[in-house]
């Protein structure tokens, strides 16, 4: 069965999952650990996102993030990329390292957000990484404790959280704790990991059955929220797709603008060579011609003489350049 493509737009709030290959451990030391958080930041410094909670477990981890403008598979293949190649040259390991492409679950905010917090944050005290709620406190591969003040993380939305449980810094913190404490003894909650509302129809052959007979809310697996947010969502995405694919202009116009705003000639994207101003020309020409136009990556492989996974990687970083570039043609 084909993938879903990714559902992303500045302000979506994503509850992001990834797990070792195999369900190996990717965090076997402090180093480890201290390695993938230091590349959060760095991430967060070129693709700017909110990180409002995050968790490492031994084998997996969480994030909570609201989508800015360069979005989240921006930051999640700066993360995870730079990360795996690390990984593998520490301790000598070949291949991949995480299971499949990372799952990011877009969430109903007002309706989830403390929720995902609490369970996000939980993490290791289910897993009896940590014994108490004292010990979360000092746990510092989670952002609670962040939150409870134990550790300065300046790129953690922290006070954006705080702010939810009061105005003073003490008071509202003293309320987060509580909050907390409440929810320490839930279990694993499944439906905070996306299609909550299929689930609660009784699974997906029942949300199917009460959709056909007229009586079920709209429901996507990608999506977690009530039916009428993934109504609003898919519809302005879709809205979205659907004027990129409507650009008055032809491919080959699409390469004249480029070759003249990356100024680089034309003949040049057009054969084989990756080097320099054509690297990041070839990028942007990819990322515009499938992104904006709706070709297929294959297409725009072909034209720019690249493999197709090399076009692959050339569309994201293709994205990242316009992103950071305030040159109108890309807007």
């Amino acid at each position: 069965m084909p993938r879903l493509a990714r559902l992303d737009a500045p302000g979506l709030l994503h509850h992001v999952m990834a797990r070792g290959i195999e369900r190996c451990v990717i965090f076997p030391g402090k180093f480890d650990y201290g390695d993938f958080v230091e590349r959060l930041e760095a991430g967060l410094e070129k693709s700017p996102n909110t990180i409002l909670a995050w968790a490492l477990m031994p084998n997996h981890f969480h994030l909570l993030v609201r989508s800015g403008a360069s979005g989240v598979p921006s930051l999640m293949r700066r993360v995870m990329t730079g990360y795996a190649v690390g990984f593998n040259r520490r301790h000598k390991r070949v291949g991949h390292l995480f299971q499949n492409r990372y799952k990011s679950v877009v969430c109903e905010e007002e309706r989830y957000l403390l929720e995902l917090v609490r369970y996000i944050h939980l993490n290791p005290l289910r897993a009896g990484i940590v014994p108490t709620m004292e010990a979360l406190n000092g746990y510092p591969y989670t952002g609670h404790s962040a939150l409870v003040g134990g550790i300065k993380r300046p790129w953690q939305a922290t006070e954006e959280i705080l702010a939810r449980f009061g105005s003073i810094g003490g008071v509202a913190r003293r309320r987060y704790m509580e909050f907390m404490t409440a929810g320490r003894g839930q279990g694993h909650r499944p439906d905070l990991a996306g299609g909550g509302l299929v689930r609660s129809l009784g699974g997906m052959a029942e949300a199917l059955k009460a959709q056909k007979e007229g009586a079920g809310e709209r429901f996507d697996e990608r999506v977690l929220g009530s039916g009428v947010f993934v109504e609003s969502v898919v519809d302005r995405l879709e809205k979205k797709k659907k004027e990129t694919r409507d650009l008055k202009i032809s491919r080959d116009e699409l390469v004249e603008k480029v070759s003249e705003a990356m100024r680089v000639a034309k003949q040049d994207l057009l054969v084989k060579g990756r080097t320099g101003p054509i690297s990041r020309a070839k990028a942007v020409l990819i990322h515009l011609g499938v992104d904006r136009m709706g070709l297929p990556v294959r297409e725009m492989a072909e034209l720019t003489r690249m493999s197709g996974p090399s076009a692959s990687v050339a569309r994201w970083r293709g994205r990242e350049l316009v992103s950071e570039n305030p040159n109108k043609l890309f807007n």
